[in-house]
C-alpha cells in the first residue's frame, strides 16, 4: 500500500489540534489532521450558550497565528471577583494592576470554530481528513503511521495526540494516566441579566462547587459554568426555564439582577487526569490528551494552547536545522518545558476546588481571611493575575507575540 508522507500527523481537530496544525503549516511543515467530526455541523451559526475563556497569553498566540482576526465577537474580562458564599470578604483582580490589556476574553464557541475554519482554509500545508476515524496507528524506529478507516495510510516522523481525555494516541503509545472523580457535574448555559456585567467575571464559591459568571460581548449576557453535586443535576436540568433561572439567581445573588436562561443547557461530569508521560517513542500528547483539569479557573484549553506554543517552537526550529522531528531529545525538551506549568495548574485547581467545597466553619473562616489578605497584597495579586493571564514564567515565542 502506498503511504502519504507528511512532516507531522495530528489526531484530533479541536481547538488545540487545529491551532498546532495552523502553527506548523504556516511555518512550512506539511501536516495531516484526522478528526472524527465533520467541519460543517460544527459551524452552526445559532447561539447555543457555550463559551470558551481565552486568557490574554492565548489570545496573543491566536493573534500571532492570524486566527484572532477572524473572531467576530469576544467579551473582555477586565476584572475578576472571587467570593465565598455569603461572606462579605472577597478577592478582586483588576487588569489595570498589571497593564492596560484585559486578563482574557469569553468567546462563544461558534465564533471560535468559525475563526479556525477560516484560518485552516488559508493554510494549504494542512491536509484535513474529516469526518474520518483512525482504524489503527503505531510507530517504527524511523516513523509513525496511521491507517484510516477508508484504507489510506499516512506516515510522518511524529504523531501528535490532540484527541481528548479518552485519547486513542495515548493508549496506542502505552502511556498511562492517573485520574480522580470529583463527583461533581458542570452545568453550562448562557443567561441574560438585568444589570450590565461591565466586563467583570465572577467566581462565587458555594458548598457544591464554584458558580462562575463570565461576561460575553453583550453587556447584559454572560456564560454560566455552574458546578453542582452530581446527584442533583438531573433534577436541575429538568426544571422549566423560569425555575431554572430562579435557581441560578438564588445562587449568585442580586448583583446583576434576575437571570433569564438563553439557549440550551449542557452538562458534563468533572474529573481530573494527568498522563504519566507526555511522549513515548514518536508519539506525543497535547491538550486534554495529556491533562484535564477542573474548570474552576477556566484554564483547561489555555494549558493546551501553551502546549501548542512550546511544541510548535521546538518542531519548527528543528525542521529548519534538518533534525528528526520525532527524536526523543526533542520530545523530552517539550515534556520538561511543559510539565511544571501543567503540574502547577492541576495542583492549584484541585486544591481550590477541594478547599472551597468544604463548608466546615473553621475552614470557611480561614479561607475567607485568606481571600481578604491576598486582596490587600498587591505584589502577590500581580503574580496571580499574570498566572491567570498565562504569561508567567518561561513562555514560548508565540505567547510573547513573536512569529515562529
Amino acid at each position: 500500500m502506498t503511504a502519504s508522507r507528511f512532516d507531522a500527523l495530528i489526531v484530533g481537530g479541536g481547538l488545540v489540534g487545529a491551532t498546532l496544525a495552523i502553527a506548523l503549516g504556516r511555518a512550512g511543515l506539511s501536516v495531516a489532521t484526522i478528526d472524527h467530526q465533520a467541519p460543517k455541523p460544527q459551524l452552526d451559526p445559532r447561539f447555543d450558550g457555550r463559551g470558551t475563556a481565552v486568557a490574554y497569553g492565548s489570545k496573543v498566540i491566536l493573534e500571532t497565528l492570524d486566527v484572532w482576526r477572524h473572531v467576530d465577537e469576544a467579551g473582555p474580562i477586565r476584572d475578576i471577583r472571587v467570593s465565598d458564599g455569603p461572606s462579605r470578604l472577597f478577592l478582586h483582580y483588576d487588569h489595570r494592576e498589571v497593564g492596560d490589556q484585559p486578563m482574557g476574553w469569553i468567546v462563544e464557541n461558534r465564533f471560535l470554530r468559525q475563526a479556525f475554519e477560516r484560518s485552516l482554509a488559508d493554510t494549504p500545508a494542512v491536509t484535513r481528513f474529516a469526518p474520518m476515524s483512525v482504524a489503527a496507528l503505531g510507530q517504527d524506529n524511523d516513523q509513525a503511521w496511521i491507517e484510516l478507516a477508508d484504507g489510506q495510510r499516512l506516515t510522518a516522523p511524529l504523531l501528535i495526540g490532540a484527541d481528548g481525555r479518552k485519547s486513542q494516541v495515548r493508549e496506542a503509545a502505552g502511556i498511562k494516566s492517573v485520574s480522580s472523580d470529583y463527583h461533581q457535574t458542570a452545568i453550562v448555559c448562557a443567561v441574560r441579566h438585568e444589570q450590565p456585567h461591565n466586563g467583570v467575571a465572577h467566581e462565587r464559591f458555594l458548598p457544591a462547587g464554584p458558580f462562575a459568571v463570565l461576561p460575553l460581548q453583550d453587556p447584559h449576557c454572560s456564560s454560566i459554568v455552574w458546578t453542582e453535586k452530581r446527584d442533583l443535576v438531573q433534577g436541575m436540568l429538568a426544571l422549566n426555564d423560569e425555575d431554572f433561572s430562579a435557581e441560578m439567581t438564588r445562587r449568585f445573588g442580586p448583583w446583576l439582577g434576575n437571570f433569564t436562561v438563553e439557549g440550551p443547557r449542557w452538562s458534563w461530569p468533572l474529573t481530573v487526569h494527568l498522563a504519566t508521560r507526555f511522549f513515548s517513542g514518536r508519539m506525543v500528547l497535547i491538550g486534554d490528551a495529556a491533562h484535564g483539569i477542573h474548570p474552576i479557573a477556566g484554564q483547561g484549553v489555555n494549558l493546551g494552547w501553551r502546549d501548542v506554543a512550546a511544541l510548535a517552537e521546538l518542531l519548527v526550529d528543528a525542521a529548519r536545522l534538518g533534525q528528526d522531528l520525532g527524536s526523543p531529545d526533542l520530545l523530552r525538551r517539550y515534556e520538561h518545558w511543559r510539565r511544571p506549568d501543567v503540574l502547577a495548574m492541576v495542583a492549584a485547581t484541585d486544591a481550590l476546588n477541594r478547599l472551597f467545597s468544604n463548608d466546615a466553619a473553621p475552614i470557611r473562616l480561614a479561607r475567607d481571611l485568606g481571600l481578604a489578605a491576598v486582596n490587600r497584597l498587591l505584589p502577590l495579586k500581580k503574580v496571580f493575575i499574570r498566572h491567570a493571564m498565562g504569561v508567567l514564567g518561561d513562555q514560548p515565542r508565540l505567547v510573547r507575540g513573536v512569529r515562529l
